[in-house]
C-alpha cells in the first residue's frame, strides 16, 4: 500500500529496462502506443516483492466484483516474472534479469521522470535510459480481455536515483575503439613568438664559448649603438672621412 492506496506500491531502488518513458511505443503492429518500462526488482528486496504481492491480491479482490462478475478466476494471470526462469515465449530472459523479479509496467499517459536532486524538474530524455536506476510508482488492477483475466500494472512516475550501464545493446565508440585512438596531440599556438634562431637575419650569432678562467664578457662583441657610423680603419685620421668634405661633398 502507498499512499493509502492499497492497489499503488513505491518500489525499492530498481533497475529499468527496455523504457519506453519519453515516446509511446506499440508493443505489437496496430496496438495503441503507450509509455512503458521493466523493472528489474532485486530478490534481495522482500519489502518491495511484499507490497507488490499484496497490491496484486488487492486488485483481483477489488475485480471479483467489478470486472469478473463476482467469480474469482482459479487462476489469474499476474505480471510478475523470474528473472532467473523463461519468458511466456519460453524464452529465457536476458542476463541483466538474473537475480531480479521482472515487472513490465505501462500507461497511456506520459509519466513524469524526475531525478532525486529536484524532484520539481523532469528530466531531458538524454538522461532517461535503459540500464538507470530508480524507484517507480505503479498501480495494479483488473482486467478482463477476451476471456482472458488477470492483474496488470499501471505505470506511474520515475524518480531516477543514479546512472547504470546502458542497457541499448550498443557498444560505445570508446570500448570498440580502446587500444587504437588515443587523446589528441596538443594543438599548436599559431601565432605564438618563436624562439630565436642564431644567425638568422637580425638575430646576432652565439658567442663561443670562453675558455676557463677568462674574465667576464670575454669573447663578447660590442654592440653597436642603433644609428652610429661604422668604425673608420685603423690609421685613418679621427677627423677624415676618406678625403671627402662631409659638408660640401667635394674632394678635400
Amino acid at each position: 500500500m502507498y499512499q493509502n492506496d492499497p492497489m499503488k506500491v513505491l518500489t525499492g531502488e530498481v533497475r529499468l529496462s527496455y523504457a519506453n518513458l519519453t515516446t509511446p511505443r506499440a508493443a505489437q503492429q496496430g496496438q495503441e502506443p503507450k509509455y512503458s518500462v521493466t523493472l528489474l526488482i532485486p530478490k534481495t528486496d522482500h519489502a518491495t516483492k511484499a507490497d507488490i504481492d499484496a497490491a496484486i491480491n488487492a486488485a483481483a479482490t477489488e475485480a471479483v466484483s467489478k470486472v469478473w462478475n463476482g467469480v474469482r478466476p482459479p487462476q489469474i494471470a499476474i505480471p510478475v516474472w523470474d528473472g532467473d526462469g523463461v519468458r511466456k515465449s519460453g524464452m529465457p530472459f536476458g542476463d541483466e534479469c538474473k537475480g531480479h523479479w521482472v515487472v513490465t509496467a505501462s500507461t497511456k499517459n506520459k509519466p513524469q521522470v524526475v531525478g532525486i536532486d529536484n524532484i520539481n524538474c523532469e528530466l531531458a530524455p538524454a538522461d532517461i535510459y535503459s540500464g538507470m536506476y530508480a524507484r517507480v510508482t505503479v498501480r495494479f488492477f483488473g482486467y478482463s480481455n477476451s476471456g482472458n483475466k488477470g492483474v496488470g500494472c499501471g505505470l506511474g512516475n520515475v524518480l531516477k536515483t543514479r546512472d547504470g550501464e546502458p542497457l541499448s545493446g550498443q557498444a560505445s565508440a570508446a570500448s570498440d575503439f580502446a587500444g587504437i585512438g588515443g587523446t589528441p596531440a596538443a594543438t599548436p599556438n599559431y601565432g605564438a613568438a618563436m624562439p630565436a634562431t642564431p644567425g638568422a637575419y637580425g638575430v646576432a650569432p652565439a658567442a663561443p664559448a670562453a675558455p676557463v678562467g677568462a674574465p667576464a664578457g670575454y669573447g663578447a662583441p660590442a654592440a653597436p649603438a642603433y644609428g652610429a657610423a661604422p668604425a673608420a680603419p685603423a690609421g685613418t685620421p679621427w677627423n677624415t672621412n676618406n678625403g671627402i668634405n662631409p659638408i660640401t661633398g667635394q674632394p678635400m
